[in-house]
C-alpha cells in the first residue's frame, strides 16, 4: 500500500549548471515536490533558471534560511558537495545530492552521521537503478532467473572529456577520474542487484600524464597534467559470494564490452548502460538464446531526453520523489546516503588498492534497497 502525499515538500536547488536543467524540468513529473527557489555561486545563472521555471533566485544563505524550503537538491560540483550538504543539514533541511556523496569516505560518513543525528533524510544520486531497466533486472534477480550469482563484468570505457568539454581539467584531478565520475552508476547498480561489497583488488594506471584539450573554448589546444588514474581494472568480492570485474577507463577509443553482465548457476543477465534509466535487459536461461526485455514503453523507460529529439530515458528526480515519499512513510529512501556512502567506500578502496597493490577490505556495509514495484513507481508520478 502506498501513501497518498497531500502536502508538497518545498524544494530548493543549489547549483544551476547544465545538470540542473534535467532536474528542474523533470520536477513537474513527480508528486509531492514543488520547486520553490534556486541559488548558485553565479547569481546571473540562478536568475536565468529562476526565470525559466518561475521560482525565486536567492543567495545560498538566503535559500538555506528560507522557511518555504524543506529539501535541498545539491547540484554543485563534487568538490563542494560536502560543504553544501553539511550546511543544508545544519540548517535543518533534508538533502538529495548529486554524486558522489563526497570526495572521501571519511567526509561521506560525517554527512550520514549528521543526517541521522538531526533526524533528517539524506539521499544521493545516482537514482538510475530505479529506472525501467534497473527494476526489471532486480525483479529477475529476485525471481532467481540466474540462480546463485557467481561472477560478472562491468565496463565503463571511453575517450575521456577533453574532446568535448571546454574546461575538462577538474575531471582528471583527485576526486574525479573515471572511477569517481562514472563509477557510481555502475557500482550502485551492482550493489542494488548483488548486495554489499566486502573486498576489492585493483590495478590503476594513467594512460597519459598530459592531456590535450581539443574541444572548442578558451583552453583549446592547451595541455594539462593528469592527477588521478584514468585506467582502472578491479575485482570486487560481494558478500553474497559473487566476484565481478569492474573496469573504468578514459583511455579507450572503441570497445565491444557490454556495460554489465552477471552470471549465475542458472543463467546470465545483461544490462544496458547504468547511466540511463531505460534500455534492454537480456536473460539467457542455462545457455539458451537471449530473451530481451525492452523498456521503451515501460515506466521510467520511455525516451524523453533530449526534449527536442528524445533518444534515451532520463528521469533524474525519481530518487528525490522516493525520498519525499520515504519522509511521509517513515522509512529510508532507496537512493540513500547509506547506499552512496558504501559506493564511495568501494571507489576509495579501488584507488587505494591500485596504489598499494594489495587487497582492501570494505569495513562498512549496506542493505540492498527494496525493489521499487510498478505500482509504487507509478504512484511517484503526478
Amino acid at each position: 500500500m502506498t501513501t497518498t502525499i497531500k502536502n508538497k515538500i518545498g524544494l530548493g536547488v543549489i547549483g544551476c549548471g547544465n545538470i540542473s536543467m534535467t532536474y528542474l524540468r523533470n520536477a513537474a513529473l513527480f508528486a509531492g515536490v514543488e520547486l520553490r527557489a534556486c541559488a548558485d555561486i553565479n547569481a546571473e545563472m540562478a536568475a536565468v533558471r529562476a526565470h525559466e521555471y518561475n521560482i525565486r533566485a536567492l543567495s545560498v544563505d538566503q535559500l538555506l534560511a528560507d522557511p518555504e524550503v524543506d529539501l535541498i537538491l545539491n547540484l554543485t560540483v563534487p568538490a563542494v558537495h560536502f560543504d553544501v550538504t553539511m550546511s543544508a543539514l545544519d540548517a535543518g533541511k533534508h538533502v538529495f545530492t548529486e554524486k558522489p556523496l563526497a570526495t572521501s569516505a571519511e567526509a561521506g560518513r560525517k554527512l550520514v552521521q549528521a543526517a541521522k543525528a538531526k533526524g533528517l533524510l539524506l539521499g544521493s544520486a545516482p537514482d538510475t537503478f530505479l529506472g525501467a531497466a534497473g527494476r526489471r533486472a532486480r525483479l529477475l534477480m529476485e525471481q532467481g532467473a540466474i540462480g546463485k550469482p557467481v561472477s560478472g563484468t562491468a565496463f565503463m570505457m571511453g575517450r575521456g572529456m577533453e574532446h568535448w568539454h571546454p574546461n575538462p581539467q577538474f575531471y582528471y584531478q583527485p576526486g574525479g577520474g573515471p572511477v569517481f565520475d562514472m563509477g557510481p552508476y555502475y557500482l550502485t547498480m551492482l550493489v542494488n542487484l548483488l548486495g554489499p561489497v566486502v573486498r576489492v583488488m585493483a590495478m590503476a594506471t594513467k594512460g597519459q600524464d598530459q592531456r590535450l584539450i581539443t574541444a572548442e573554448g578558451p583552453f583549446q589546444n592547451t595541455s594539462f597534467t593528469v592527477g588521478t588514474p584514468t585506467n582502472v581494472l578491479s575485482l570486487l568480492e560481494f558478500q553474497c559470494g559473487a566476484t565481478v570485474n569492474f573496469g573504468a577507463s578514459w583511455d579507450v577509443f572503441r570497445h565491444s564490452n557490454h556495460p554489465i553482465e552477471l552470471h549465475g548457476t542458472e543463467g546470465s543477465l545483461r544490462l544496458p548502460d547504468p547511466d540511463t534509466f531505460g534500455g534492454t535487459v537480456s536473460l539467457s536461461a542455462r545457455g539458451a538464446d537471449w530473451q530481451d526485455f525492452d523498456s521503451d514503453q515501460q515506466l521510467f523507460g520511455v525516451r524523453n531526453w533530449p526534449f527536442d529529439a528524445p533518444d534515451r530515458a532520463n528521469y533524474r528526480m525519481v530518487g528525490v520523489a522516493d525520498l519525499v515519499r520515504a519522509l511521509h512513510e517513515g522509512r529510508a529512501p532507496r537512493a540513500s546516503g547509506d547506499l552512496a556512502l558504501h559506493v564511495l567506500e568501494i571507489m576509495e578502496a579501488i584507488l587505494l588498492s591500485g596504489e598499494n597493490q594489495q587487497s582492501v577490505t570494505i569495513t562498512g556495509s549496506v542493505a540492498q534497497p527494496p525493489l521499487l514495484g510498478e505500482d509504487e513507481a507509478r504512484s511517484l508520478l503526478v
